[in-house]
């Protein structure tokens, strides 16, 4: 592109604003624009998070539909229930809308209220969005008006299933999905289960009876297979920042399937993925290994009764699982190169 997008975030003072800002200051094709927030309008972005003193000059400031729809495209970085009040007016004036909370993935807007406590406001644009997972929705995100952009969870969760269900390779019930997560999941407000002394050298499961992100799974799980699939999500909290570990098994349709083959088959699937690494057979993959990246690395193995699969699949929650694919949407959004402003290495130790 020969001129650069104007960008707007809405409500950027949370951990998935902070991770917006620190891959859209380097973006080549990028002109941060505004950043809002009600409660700290007219501080210094940088003096909130000085990680980017030198990187960002902007203020934030009270929200502004003049300055909003003057963007390209503005990223929803608010609570849930916040992006479906305005996206009517940022749509109507052009402006494509990815909302990093869960306003706009699930179809149903029943299924909304059920799991989410309040009505959807915005019903007509529901029907239009699109779930902004590039690897099972690209062409749909190149036109898309609003983008749904996906759940840490569910990012993990559906990469590390996509090839199985698409090939049918195993039974549509009974699949498990055990899930850990960096405390960065729970986002950046005051609460006592995420103090250092609540949560530091100690593991939990939570919500083992039913997660948000349930829903969100099983309705990305029974697109791929084009029926209903079972799936038990059980999430845990882990003691460290940033991170999260699925380990999801399946029972294989055909036990004698081997190994190999399955792994044939998932490398050929994500072959020309940008970040999706499938590793080598025997591989466990670690956290650490895609901290701050927009990666997801998957691993495969068969458990000792031949009929299990077990995947492991590991990306940081706040990149491949919130800010990092956003900005992936983006670029496929305005035709800019997918990996644009999402190269960098993770960072080891």
């Amino acid at each position: 592109m020969s001129t650069k997008l104007k960008v707007g975030i809405i409500g950027g003072t949370g951990y998935t604003g902070v991770e917006l800002l620190r891959l859209l200051a380097q973006h080549p094709n990028v002109e941060l624009s505004v950043i809002t927030s009600r409660s700290e309008a007219g501080m210094p972005v940088a003096e909130m998070f000085p990680n980017l003193r030198g990187h960002v000059d902007l203020k934030f400031s009270e929200p502004d539909t003049a300055a909003l729809t003057a963007c390209d495209v503005v990223f929803s970085a608010t609570p849930n229930g916040v992006a479906m009040t305005h996206a009517r007016e940022l749509v109507d004036a052009g402006v494509c809308l990815i909302d990093l909370a869960a306003d706009f993935r699930l179809t149903d807007p029943k299924v909304w209220e059920q799991w989410y406590g309040m009505p959807h406001a915005c019903e007509d644009l529901l029907a239009e969005a699109v779930y902004g997972l590039p690897e099972m929705n690209r062409e749909a995100v190149k036109s898309a008006r609003v983008i749904a952009n996906p759940g840490c969870y569910p990012t993990a969760v559906q990469l590390g299933y996509l090839p199985l269900i698409e090939n049918d390779l195993i039974e549509r019930t009974g699949l498990i999905a055990d899930c850990k997560s960096g405390v960065s999941g729970a986002g950046r407000k005051a609460s006592v289960p995420t103090l250092l002394a609540e949560c530091s050298e100690s593991f939990k499961a939570y919500a083992a009876t039913g997660h948000r992100h349930w829903p969100e799974i099983s309705q990305g799980l029974a697109r791929m297979a084009e029926e209903k699939v079972g799936m038990t999500f059980v999430p845990h909290l882990l003691p460290m920042i940033r991170g999260i570990h699925a380990t999801l098994y399946a029972r294989l349709k055909d036990p004698t399937t081997d190994l190999s083959a399955i792994q044939q088959l998932f490398e050929a699937r994500y072959a020309n993925e940008p970040f999706v690494d499938v590793l080598p057979l025997g591989s466990h993959p670690e956290t650490r290994t895609v901290r701050g990246t927009n990666v997801c690395r998957i691993a495969l193995h068969k458990a000792p009764d031949d009929e299990t699969l077990v995947v492991l699949a590991v990306i940081d929650n706040l990149v491949k699982g919130a800010a990092g694919q956003a900005v992936q949407n983006m670029n496929l959004r305005f035709g800019l190169a997918e990996t644009a402003g999402l190269e960098g290495i993770a960072v080891l130790p």
